[in-house]
């Protein structure tokens, strides 16, 4: 068995693991958390088989995009941090062991795409998926390109307009009137003779 092989079945084995604990963990952090590493070794398999635009595009777009809706959750339910932050040694080796399991499907996937006796097939020719691609996407389809582009940077601003919302109890800095202030209004002198109190 190849050592391409080996990482696929590894790859393959981790996505499905974590696919499943996406939908029966309780916890909303950790669904999000093991679908981040779904989506991580889908990328790898991606590579696996010479794809690496659809790799990158994974990690880019959806890895990306599940950490703002993450953040955009975090933001509307007001997530206690202290209680987060209070089990992190409890979970440290946890991590540490996943940490080392990426760790090793990155040497692995090193292994497998770096080595030319390790591939099983040639090397085309012509241009590479990544530069036909790209090269048809900056020439005839430019300008639906940056409509794209327009479109998702007003969905951006719009998550943001969402969640920004007054709170009671939360002073906001308002900078017109930190300007407008004098030194009358803010500042009080006092004088205090020897042995007396404020």
């Amino acid at each position: 068995m190849t050592i391409q092989a080996l990482a696929f079945y590894l790859f393959a084995l981790i996505t499905v693991i974590a696919g499943g604990m996406v939908i029966t963990a309780r916890n909303s952090v950790h669904s999000v958390l093991f679908l981040i590493l779904a989506f991580f070794n889908a990328a790898a398999l991606f590579v696996l088989i010479g794809a690496e635009f659809l790799a990158m595009i994974l990690v880019v777009v959806y890895v990306g995009a599940v950490a703002v809706l993450f953040l955009f959750v975090v933001m509307m339910l007001d997530i206690n941090f202290a209680e987060l932050r209070a089990g992190f040694l409890r979970y440290l080796p946890v991590g540490a062991l996943i940490g080392v399991v990426l760790l090793i499907e990155l040497f692995l996937l090193y292994g497998s795409v770096g080595g030319p006796s390790i591939l099983a097939t040639a090397a085309p020719s012509g241009p590479t998926n990544t530069a036909a691609l790209g090269q048809l996407i900056y020439t005839h389809y430019a300008f639906p390109f940056q409509a794209a582009g327009l479109i998702l940077l007003v969905a951006m601003i719009g998550a943001i307009v969402l969640t920004l919302r007054h709170r009671a109890g939360v002073r906001r800095q308002v900078i017109s009137q930190q300007l407008a202030r004098r030194r009358e209004e803010v500042m009080v002198i006092k004088k205090i003779g020897t042995g007396e109190g404020a």
